[in-house]
């Protein structure tokens, strides 16, 4: 259980300054029980609805899209999903202990422990769609995961994500975004600003990407 007089920011920055992944996961491990109380309620963590909603209307409302929630963390998207009528959904993520909150909620088909800095153990065009919500942030993920989130994604299929406010520019993740698009890897769908953490008063990034069908 997560100190209860541990401030605001003494949780954040253990996420978010972490040096390594085993840092960080330490840093989930001693969030994961209260991680949806303390994200939703005492942060104002909103980028999981506005996620699922982006993914919805990419999807044009095909709920039988096979789904991967990458960096799932304890499962808020794949609720939201959830309640839009999505039902084939995996949930993929580093940390076990976030893994565990996830299954824990049954609505995924499968959980998958992966370090999506390195190749994901999954086949080529494996999903309709993944989202990735919270995970290109400070101390977590570079942009060379794109390529991998683009690798399982079926041709026509859809990918968004969100970056974190001030991380898109410091973390290069704009700069991979583009060289992406130049090589015709994926194209831009919508891209805008939305409220990330309302209490933190913080934004992010939404950005939907299609994968060509000639891409392949």
């Amino acid at each position: 259980m997560t100190d209860k007089h541990i401030t605001k920011t003494e949780i954040l920055n253990n996420v978010y300054t972490a040096d390594d992944h085993e840092q960080l996961m330490d840093a989930y491990k001693a969030w994961a029980d209260e991680y949806d109380t303390d994200l939703v309620d005492r942060f104002g963590y909103v980028a999981h609805i506005t996620s699922a909603k982006a993914l919805d209307q990419a999807l044009g409302g095909r709920h039988d899209a096979a789904i991967l929630d990458a960096g799932s963390g304890t499962g808020l998207v794949g609720e939201e999903l959830a309640k839009l009528g999505y039902r084939t959904m995996d949930a993929l993520d580093y940390s076990q202990d976030m893994l565990d909150q996830a299954q824990a909620k049954g609505i995924y088909r499968a959980l998958l422990q992966a370090d999506m800095t390195r190749p994901l153990p999954l086949d080529d065009n494996t999903y309709d769609a993944v989202v990735c919500t919270g995970t290109f942030t400070y101390g977590h993920i570079t942009g060379d995961a794109f390529a991998e989130l683009i690798r399982v994604t079926r041709p026509g299929g859809v990918i968004v994500f969100t970056v974190r406010e001030g991380a898109y520019e410091e973390y290069g993740y704009r700069e991979k975004m583009l060289e992406l698009e130049t090589r015709g890897a994926w194209e831009l769908v919508s891209f805008y600003d939305t409220p990330y953490q309302i209490e933190e008063g913080n934004t992010c990034k939404m950005c939907t990407y299609r994968v060509p069908d000639a891409h392949r």
